[in-house]
């Protein structure tokens, strides 16, 4: 319904006109100080952040994200980085946390989507992740990232067939991505089609040399056929170009240990296990150790526990039968 207001005449005071303007301006200009403190403040702290995680300062970088998020709860940049940063420490269900948070604003936001689905894929969830590049895939029918994390759940779920046909798709979609070809040469030594996984990676180099896990997956092609000095050489070259990495050491750790270093294996592999506890190859690779250090009954408690959670795993078996022989 419209109201009409019936004009009466007025007569303006000029001072008094002019005291209502000057109030209205100074109240807009507050306002608008206000805002531009607001985003100034959030955004310095995210500025802060970026700063400590170049340095690898990863907590205090949480810290200052977390203090632009207190400032703006909504703040997409400091939630994204901040949720990167929970990957790199492990901390799954923070990182899941921070990108569901993006992604009740913003559903299709892909960058989250795909960021969120390899954070439960990481923590187990592999269904979730699964529904995750679904959404992907919906959302960009066209972008290969859809089909790799797909690709990357299935791996770890141990559909190593259908894994490589989501990385084919992927490759059709982006043939030079390097990231895809070290998956799909993953994929195929883990099929033990050594060949293929030597192609795969020989692309991925040309495109790529700078990568580590070129030079990690080479290493652990090395060991396969028992070269154990030159796997030492490979995983070296891998720390050297990225040298967070915990598994990176695990395995240089499982290397030094068959290349009878046991003490310089042992560290490596606690020091993979500080990183991250639940991984099983590390604690498969302490076995090994104390299998070697002649403490059998106690390699026995870390292959059991292996066993137990992952019965495929290589070389468990393997020892668990060693141990048991007189």
């Amino acid at each position: 319904m419209l109201y009409y207001w019936a004009k009466k005449k007025t007569t303006l005071n000029p001072l008094k006109n002019k005291l209502k303007i000057a109030t209205i301006f100074l109240l807009g200009t507050l306002l608008a100080f206000s805002c531009d403190n607001v985003e100034t403040k959030k955004g310095r702290f995210l500025l802060k952040g970026n700063e400590k995680l170049k340095e690898n300062d990863l907590q205090t970088a949480i810290d200052f994200y977390s203090e632009a998020l207190l400032i703006d709860p909504e703040y997409k940049d400091a939630l994204y980085n901040r949720a990167l940063v929970f990957q790199q420490l492990n901390k799954f269900d923070e990182a899941i946390a921070d990108y569901s948070a993006i992604l009740e604003k913003n559903p299709g936001d892909s960058l989250a989507l795909f960021q969120r689905g390899v954070s439960l894929m990481d923590n187990g969830e592999y269904y979730k992740a699964l529904e995750d590049s679904k959404n992907l895939l919906s959302i960009l029918p066209k972008s290969w990232k859809g089909h790799f994390l797909t690709g990357l759940v299935l791996e770890k779920m141990k559909n190593y067939d259908e894994a490589l046909e989501e990385f084919e798709k992927s490759l059709e979609l982006q043939p030079e991505n390097y990231e895809v070809l070290i998956n799909k040469a993953t994929l195929h030594y883990y099929l033990k089609e050594f060949d293929a996984s030597y192609f795969a990676l020989d692309r991925a180099e040309k495109l790529n040399p700078q990568e580590p896990n070129i030079y990690n997956l080479r290493a652990m092609l090395s060991f396969e056929s028992k070269d154990f000095e030159k796997a030492m050489v490979w995983i070296e070259k891998a720390i050297s170009l990225n040298p967070k990495e915990a598994f990176y050491f695990n395995n240089r750790g499982l290397y030094h240990i068959y290349l009878g270093e046991y003490e310089k294996g042992l560290e490596d592999i606690n020091y993979s296990l500080k990183q991250n506890p639940k991984n099983l190859y590390a604690i498969r690779n302490k076995g090994i150790y104390y299998f070697y250090k002649g403490q059998k009954e106690l390699a026995l408690t870390y292959f059991d526990e292996v066993n137990k959670k992952d019965p495929d795993m290589e070389m468990v078996k393997e020892y668990i039968a060693k141990c048991n022989q007189d």
